[in-house]
């Protein structure tokens, strides 16, 4: 059970308990359900807390979950859920590491919209009174990205009156972020 936050983090006298269902990561007990959600984590389904594999990822390396199978009833490593979602997505790794990144800097981050953007970010203390005011397009250094694919983003975000942000993953696996205008020209 995860209790009450302490500063950033949670203070946990027991780990909650996540399974790992047809491809989900599910959290079904109330109250790890309601302590994790209030702090952006997952969606709520029917009572139970699904999460991204991003967020599962992250909250296991914080020590603040455990993930089982159900079939083998068996606990599953951080490493083994890594290698589950890298076999449907090629880019969960760099995800997960820009994820970590922005919720390492108070940030509460949500899903994306598609097109390429990873997440909706919401300043520290904004989550549940307002609108994501950001988006983020994810890359990684050394993979090329298509102009139309970044132009189709930003004109998205604009539309959207989201500010587009560019997190570009390097070698070493820091994260530098940019922000992406459109530009006028005469």
């Amino acid at each position: 059970m995860v209790s009450a936050q302490a500063g950033n983090g949670f203070v946990d006298r027991k780990k909650a308990e996540a399974f790992f269902l047809k491809r989900k990561i599910v959290v079904s007990i109330r109250s790890d359900v309601d302590a994790l959600s209030s702090r952006g984590f997952g969606t709520v389904e029917n009572e139970k807390l699904r999460l991204a594999f991003y967020e599962a990822l992250y909250l296991l390396d914080k020590g603040l979950i455990e993930v089982k199978r159900k079939k083998p009833y068996k606990t599953i490593s951080f490493q083994e859920v890594l290698q589950l979602f890298r076999a449907e997505d090629d880019n969960a790794w760099a995800k997960y590491l820009i994820y970590r990144d922005l919720r390492s800097r108070g940030y509460v981050v949500r899903n994306g919209f598609g097109l390429g953007l990873d997440f909706r970010l919401y300043e520290r203390g904004e989550y549940g009174k307002d609108t994501a005011e950001y988006v983020v397009y994810g890359i990684q250094e050394g993979k090329p990205v298509r102009m139309n694919e970044l132009a189709n983003a930003l004109k998205f975000a604009l539309n959207a009156k989201k500010k587009l942000i560019l997190a570009v993953l390097n070698r070493r696996g820091e994260v530098v972020y940019y922000s992406l205008s459109k530009l006028m020209m005469r």
